[in-house]
């Protein structure tokens, strides 16, 4: 539990946000519709490279 804490009520929820976002595009890979299923799963990455970007300046900042 104390590892959540030292993430972050952000972090977390963009890490959640990732997760939900994996899933969709894997129903909708797997129901036949892979454009959008790989159109959709690559918003995890960038998603993950937006987070680790933030945290990279604001540690800068500091």
């Amino acid at each position: 539990m104390e590892y959540f804490k030292k993430l972050g009520t952000a972090n977390l929820f963009m890490l959640i946000l990732c997760a939900v976002i994996i899933l969709v595009a894997e129903y909708l890979f797997l129901s036949g519709d892979e454009m959008h299923g790989i159109f959709i799963g690559l918003w995890a990455p960038t998603l993950l490279g937006v987070m680790i970007y933030l945290k990279l300046v604001d540690n800068d900042s500091e």
